[in-house]
């Protein structure tokens, strides 16, 4: 078969270009104008044109930057807050995007901020970046000198990282706004880790509107990746999350009569092994789901039966329809156990955050775009997840990407899980966070 003249460029480029990266604005000044499929080193075919001019700057200024979103990293992490009480980190948030250029900026959610980057022809399109703001009720366990200085609250999963790489991004995609159409919308959010979730309610303020973003994209730190590597799933990834509340009432005694009481610590245990069958007999096998019990409180001696126990646990699954199912059969197998043994109970489950669907098509062409910026090797597809994430009230309103950033070091160092007391990044995945925050942001904008 043979290849039009324009094919032919672009192979030409593609062979040059692995070996004089270098020189990319000379050569591509001497073949083109406007855009080129010029890949990274190691990216085979993707599916849109590249702008490799605007690749080259991206990748430029994240180097540049990089010092600078240190420094905001080590601030935002030393001094952490927790779930929708990010009154200082919003502050410190604003300030750093005025710092940059940024004038249009504004408070939601009380402690949110969300801010516009107006390109050339503005209203042509809009591209939202989300970071979450808030820490957790951890003790950290770390010696850096940017160690949290608020006794019992770190950021252990990652919030800080993802603030400092969308500031990063941010000052990234100010400087270039020129070079690109349409409005880049700044998220910054809180109250990820606490229900009702702070997506929820800066979505009923109007976060997804004036303007609409025509996409939404959000990344996550994941330290079983490496530092340069990036991670996708396109369709369902992560599960719905609800809370579940038990409280069980019977009547307490002495622990040598049990006959005289209704004992409902031995109920409590009848209805958490019973539960099990909610999720191995009545789902269906290939939805993903999860039933765990964390908290169970309830007496107080050894010889006392107490007349109250309290369980805490949280239901997850992929599918929605059996979600909600679910929670049927958590109360109605709840409410006959304690009935039949003589016991009252209060079933509450709190609606959480919904599955996370990533747009598979948005989500093929952000894995394309990574592996022009980082190289096909370094872009990986990810499992499914029965963690949760309230980015996925965005993504019901528009379509959505999530996607994961290597942060351990050669696969060696800052292994530590998230939610865990000695979580730490190598800080040199924030080049790769910011620069892939805004090389999609760039890309989703150029889309027709």
């Amino acid at each position: 078969m043979e290849l039009g003249i324009q094919q032919q460029k672009s192979c030409l480029i593609n062979i040059l270009y692995r070996n004089t990266y270098p020189f990319l604005p000379l050569l591509q000044q001497i073949v083109f104008q406007q855009k080129i499929p010029v890949l990274a080193p190691g990216a085979s075919a993707g599916y849109l044109q590249y702008n490799t001019m605007l690749l080259h700057k991206i990748r430029t200024k994240a180097d540049e930057y990089y010092p600078e979103v240190q420094q905001i990293r080590h601030h935002i992490h030393a001094n952490p807050e927790l779930s929708f009480k990010e009154f200082e980190t919003a502050a410190y948030v604003a300030a750093r995007l005025e710092a940059i250029g940024i004038t249009n900026i504004s408070p939601i959610a009380e402690t949110g901020i969300v801010a516009l980057i107006e390109g050339r022809n503005p209203e042509k399109r809009c591209i939202a970046l989300r970071a979450d703001l808030d820490a957790l009720p951890i003790l950290e366990d770390n010696t850096a000198n940017y160690c949290s200085k608020n006794e019992g609250v770190m950021h252990a999963c990652g919030h800080d990282v993802h603030t400092s790489c969308l500031l990063g991004a941010a000052h990234i995609l100010n400087d270039l706004r020129h070079e690109f159409e349409g409005t880049v919308k700044l998220i910054f959010q809180p109250g990820e880790e606490k229900h009702p979730g702070g997506a929820s309610i800066m979505i009923a303020e109007g976060v997804l509107e004036n303007p609409k973003p025509d996409a939404i994209f959000a990344l996550h730190v994941f330290p079983h990746l490496p530092t340069g590597a990036t991670g996708f799933r396109a369709g369902q990834y992560m599960a719905s999350a609800d809370e579940v509340y038990i409280t069980i009432e019977g009547k307490g005694g002495h622990a040598a009569l049990p006959h005289q009481t209704v004992d409902p610590i031995a109920i409590a245990a009848l209805v958490i092994t019973g539960l099990q069958q909610v999720v191995s007999r009545k789902s269906n096998p290939l939805i993903p789901s999860v039933l765990t019990f964390g908290k169970i409180a309830g007496g107080f001696a050894t010889n006392v039966i107490p007349d109250k126990v309290e369980m805490l646990g949280t239901f997850r699954t992929m599918d929605e329809t059996w979600r909600y199912e679910a929670h049927r059969w958590i109360r109605e197998f709840t409410e006959q156990t304690c009935a039949a043994y003589g016991a009252k109970v209060t079933v509450e489950i709190p609606i959480g955050y919904p599955m996370l669907f990533n747009d598979p098509a948005l989500t093929t062409k952000a894995s394309s775009w990574a592996e022009a910026y980082v190289g096909s090797e370094n872009v990986h597809e990810l499992d499914m997840r029965m963690a949760a994430e309230d980015f996925s009230f965005y993504t019901l309103h528009v379509p959505g990407c999530f996607f994961r950033i290597g942060t351990n070091k050669d696969n060696k160092e800052f292994l530590a899980p998230v939610h865990n007391s000695r979580f730490d990044i190598n800080e040199e995945s924030m080049k790769t966070g910011m620069g892939m925050m805004a090389w999609c942001a760039v890309n989703a904008l150029m889309e027709e």
